[in-house]
C-alpha cells in the first residue's frame, strides 16, 4: 500500500512538474506528476484546474502509469494502488493521508471515527479540514469519509461524484452493508 511519502526537501521546483488528462468513466480528471514520476496532484474534475496548473508540460506518457491505474479502477479491476505518492502538506495532513489509504474499497468512515483512529477523540473538524485538503482525490480515498450521520458531505469533486464513486465502489465490493449503502437505503 502506498503511502503520502516521507517530507522531502522545502523549495521543490514546481516547473518539474508534468501532467495530463485521464478520462474516467466518472469524468475528465488530470495527473500532475515529479520528474521522478512521483503523483503529485490528481484533480477530480479538469473544468476546475487553473491556467497555472495546465501552464506545466502535458505529458501523457509522464503520467502513463496513473491513467492505467486508474483505468483499471474505473473498469472494477483495481482496488488498490500501487503509486508512489508525494504531496505536499503539513504532518498532521499527511497523517490523515495516510490513514484515508487505510480505508479498505467499499467501505466508509466517519471524520469522527478517523478522528479517534489518530489520536484526536475531538478532532472531527480539523480530520475534515486535512480530509479537504487532500491533492491526490480518489486514490486517497478521501471520498470514503462521510458524516456520523452518514450524510455526504463537502467533496472536491462534487457531491455527485462522491456519490457515484461510493455506489460503484460498495457495487464492485459486493459491499452492500457498509455505512453509506444503510444511508442510501433510509432515504
Amino acid at each position: 500500500m502506498p503511502s503520502v511519502g516521507q517530507p522531502e526537501r522545502r523549495g521543490m521546483i514546481y516547473e518539474d512538474l508534468r501532467w495530463g488528462p485521464v478520462e474516467t468513466r466518472f469524468g475528465p480528471m488530470g495527473a500532475w506528476v515529479d520528474a521522478r514520476g512521483r503523483l503529485k496532484t490528481f484533480w477530480l474534475n479538469l473544468k476546475r484546474v487553473s491556467k497555472f496548473e495546465l501552464a506545466h508540460e502535458r505529458s501523457d506518457k509522464a503520467i502513463a502509469h496513473v491513467a492505467r491505474e486508474v483505468r483499471e479502477y474505473c473498469d472494477g479491476k483495481r482496488k488498490d494502488f500501487t503509486l508512489e505518492l508525494a504531496p505536499e502538506g503539513t504532518e498532521f495532513q499527511k497523517s490523515v493521508w495516510d490513514a484515508l489509504l487505510k480505508i479498505p474499497y467499499g467501505t466508509t468512515t466517519s471524520y469522527g471515527t478517523l478522528a479517534k483512529k489518530l489520536g484526536y477523540p475531538h478532532g472531527a473538524r480539523a480530520v475534515g479540514t486535512a480530509n479537504g485538503s487532500n491533492p491526490i482525490g480518489l486514490i486517497v480515498p478521501c471520498h470514503r469519509v462521510i458524516g456520523a450521520d452518514g450524510s455526504l458531505t463537502g467533496y472536491g469533486g462534487g457531491l455527485p461524484l462522491k456519490k457515484a464513486l461510493l455506489a460503484f465502489e460498495a457495487e464492485n465490493s459486493g459491499k452492500a452493508d457498509d455505512l453509506f449503502a444503510r444511508v442510501a437505503k433510509r432515504r
